[in-house]
């Protein structure tokens, strides 16, 4: 007979992939109101998509403006995609000039507000003048159709006008997120063989500027394919200065003409490269096209966020991030959408900044990551409930799954119980959202990114790839191709291959855990290599952090397993607590009990390390590598992409202390 927590060969042999042990139960249908006027309120939207789910995704590309139409919709030749084949469109034409030419030149395209407090308002016809002159500036540098810029710039609005600038003439863009070194930067330049890079002096990160033209200047050193660098000036901290190659963006770009004939540019035309950094092969250039990609982000922006003529749509992301390329610049402004433009931290200069905005712009969609719905919960809801968020009428999360208890304090404490929530996965290669609600159909779950969209066609499988009963989980994969997916990885079409089509025949796998409830709910686990083997059952990361957080004490937890003799690996916790809260190892063995509690014995963790912060990169995302280095006694892997390094040694000083005391 074996004990609960052992499994015997014989079960093991017929195991699922991965066990899912939450059960949440509450339900959240679309408010009447909301219901009644939402964009898509009819659920046979589902059923026409899988009736003919070419001739739908062609219904949604009708709502781009093209100079040549298409004639064949899918070239599917896997696993290369080709969508909307022959037809000829303009990325920034869609998303600027159509707007201007329909009259709604004085609309507002974006609020833009700098950390110190400056703020301006851009208009559409305000950002059509500064892409053109941008273009311009592009083309006297020596940039043409099919070269490569690298972009690397704090948020302001001329971030957005670099990027519409280089659609314009037909050359690809690859943003690099600011906080980057100038290692990271490097690399990224060298794949592309960027032509040219644009940047600032600086930007301000809370408070104080920090340098972005010296990592340029070191990046450069190694980067033979760069001719020029544009420099905006925003902070007006000293620079280097190197002639011939340096040039100000305000001595090139106000003198040229605000008219640039827009290049017509085929469908599947590279629109841009979004390199993902891996732990440690060479980063990825995820390559997105231009036909595509434009018709998946409009679409799935108006489908998800239900978007209206009047709304201000805010996602508080980085456009150095994908969520900032599909949900800040491309979906939005191809829509005509009124955007916000924040350049700095949520707590600058305290936790009450990112609500001051909303209601200084009366917000009325709010697309946030759950680290920083999480951030606010540990900081307390006063901050918000000192503004005036009545604004608000959605809520969206993205970036990572999100557990119930943040779910349930972002519907209560800042849509004050009234506002829809849509919970989206996707990732950089799906190019834009895949599996959400749609507002004024779907009921939702707390933690539940529900049901794919329609047009999208996922399952969740187990190891030999066969379908998983409901209730049980596996692994999510995508059936069908998409219009919006990446078409490669830049220049390693078998690197591709071998990344996302080889774990099962004929179908992409994203590398996350899922399993789908009884009701057909997918519940998104976090990346299979976030997946513990405790006692022969795997586990989800994702499920013992949300049964964690689940404890009105607890601010933030990441799980990680640990080696252990015994049961092959040990649940090993490190958790924030909420302001004012004592860590102490009676509230240890009580959080231990809770999991238990919550989810079952096997997932009762072993240990419980209390910490002020955790590991995470510049986008917010913790790195639970490093955090399986701590808990193995490892030496600690690269820490380059940190936003703060000092964390993870005082973490790893905060465990050798712990476990010396036991």
């Amino acid at each position: 007979m074996t004990k609960p927590d052992e499994i015997t060969p014989d079960e093991l042999e017929h195991q699922i992939a991965i066990e899912s042990l939450l059960d949440e139960r509450r339900h959240f249908p679309p408010p009447a109101a909301f219901a009644a006027r939402a964009n898509v309120n009819d659920p046979a939207i589902y059923q026409r998509a899988a009736d003919d789910y070419e001739a739908f995704w062609e219904d949604a590309a009708r709502g781009l403006d093209w100079y040549e139409p298409w004639h064949t919709v899918l070239d599917w030749q896997l696993p290369f995609a080709k969508w909307f084949v022959g037809g000829k469109l303009n990325v920034s034409y869609n998303c600027l000039d159509r707007h201007v030419n329909a009259g709604r030149g004085d609309r507002v395209a974006y609020y833009w507000e700098g950390e110190p407090g400056d703020r301006r308002v851009i208009t559409y016809a305000d950002l059509l003048a500064e892409t053109e002159r941008t273009a311009n500036a592009l083309k006297e540098l020596g940039v043409g159709r099919g070269d490569r810029v690298a972009i690397y710039m704090p948020m302001v609005p001329e971030l957005p006008a670099a990027m519409l600038a280089c659609t314009r003439i037909g050359a690809a863009h690859t943003v690099v997120f600011g906080g980057f070194s100038s290692e990271s930067l490097a690399d990224r330049i060298n794949d592309s063989e960027a032509k040219l890079v644009i940047t600032a002096d600086g930007g301000y990160r809370r408070g104080k500027p920090f340098a972005l033209k010296q990592n340029v200047d070191a990046a450069v050193e190694s980067t033979p394919s760069v001719e020029h660098v544009l420099v905006l000036r925003r902070t007006g901290q000293d620079v280097a200065w190197k002639d011939g190659r340096d040039v100000w963006w305000h001595d090139i770009v106000p003198r040229q003409e605000a008219n640039c004939e827009p290049e017509r540019m085929d469908s599947e035309d590279m629109l841009y490269l979004l390199y993902t950094s891996g732990t440690t092969a060479k980063p990825k250039g995820i390559l997105h096209t231009t036909g595509g990609y434009l018709t998946g982000v409009s679409a799935t922006h108006r489908w998800v966020f239900d978007l209206k003529d009047d709304d201000v749509f805010w996602a508080a992301a980085d456009i150095g991030w994908v969520t900032g390329h599909s949900y800040i610049v491309y979906g939005p402004l191809a829509n005509g959408a009124t955007g916000v433009l924040y350049e700095g931290v949520p707590d600058f200069p305290d936790p009450s900044r990112w609500w001051e905005i909303v209601e200084r712009y009366k917000v009325s969609i709010l697309y946030a990551a759950p680290t920083a719905i999480r951030a606010h919960m540990k900081w307390g809801r006063q901050h918000a409930q000192t503004r005036d968020l009545s604004s608000l009428r959605l809520l969206g999360s993205v970036g990572e799954p999100i557990n119930p208890e943040a779910w349930m304090w972002y519907h209560e404490v800042i849509g004050g119980g009234r506002c829809p929530i849509v919970d989206t996965w996707w990732q950089t290669e799906t190019g834009g959202i895949m599996i959400s609600p749609l507002p004024g159909v779907t009921t939702t779950k707390p933690g539940s990114a529900t049901m794919p969209i329609p047009g999208i066609f996922a399952d969740v499988v187990n190891d030999d790839g066969v379908s998983t009963p409901l209730g049980e989980g596996g692994y999510l994969v995508i059936e069908k191709p998409w219009p919006h997916m990446l078409r490669g990885i830049y220049g390693n079409p078998e690197r591709y291959k071998e990344t996302y089509w080889s774990r099962f025949e004929g179908k992409y796998f994203p590398g996350d855990g899922c399993h789908r409830d009884e009701e057909g709910y997918y519940w998104l686990m976090g990346r299979v290599d976030d997946v513990m083997n405790v006692s022969g059952h795997r586990l989800s990361t994702t499920e013992i952090e949300s049964a964690l957080v689940d404890d009105h004490r607890v601010a933030e937890a990441a799980v990680v397993g640990a080696p252990d003799p015994l049961t092959g690996e040990a649940i090993f916790a490190f958790v924030i607590l909420k302001s004012r809260v004592e860590p102490t190892p009676e509230l240890g063995q009580e959080l231990r009990t809770h999991v238990a509690t919550k989810i079952g014995a096997i997932a009762r963790p072993k240990t419980v390390m209390f910490t002020p912060d955790l590991p995470k990169t510049r986008s917010g995302k913790i790195m639970r590598r490093l955090l399986r280095d701590i808990a193995a006694g490892r030496p600690l892997g690269d820490t380059t992409t940190l936003a703060d390094a000092g964390v993870v040694e005082s973490i790893r000083d905060a465990t050798t202390s712990a476990r010396d005391d036991e």
